[in-house]
């Protein structure tokens, strides 16, 4: 029977673990990249500002600023409703 003395106290498996996870993590990182695809390209492209719907913005404003904007509640209410029921 032979004896080969006690197992080697260098040996720590978390260590090894540890290694292959940031080996792991490094070549992620290497590997990201981003495309946008045309289809966003000309979404980015329409949604340039609109000097119609400045104006009316600008209008809506200037109105809360005077405190002459009316809320149409019930508008507002089927709206909500047409939204939510999917109509």
């Amino acid at each position: 029977m032979k004896i080969h003395g006690p197992n080697p106290t260098n040996f720590n498996p978390y260590k090894q673990a540890f290694k292959d996870k940031q080996a792991v993590e490094s070549e992620a990182y290497k590997k990201d990249s981003i495309e946008i695809s045309p289809e966003a390209k000309k979404l980015q492209k329409q949604e340039q500002p609109n000097e119609t719907r400045a104006a009316y913005v600008n209008e809506i404003k200037q109105k809360i600023e005077s405190n002459q904007y009316e809320i149409n509640y019930e508008k507002v209410a089927q709206k909500m409703h047409d939204f939510w029921t999917g109509k």
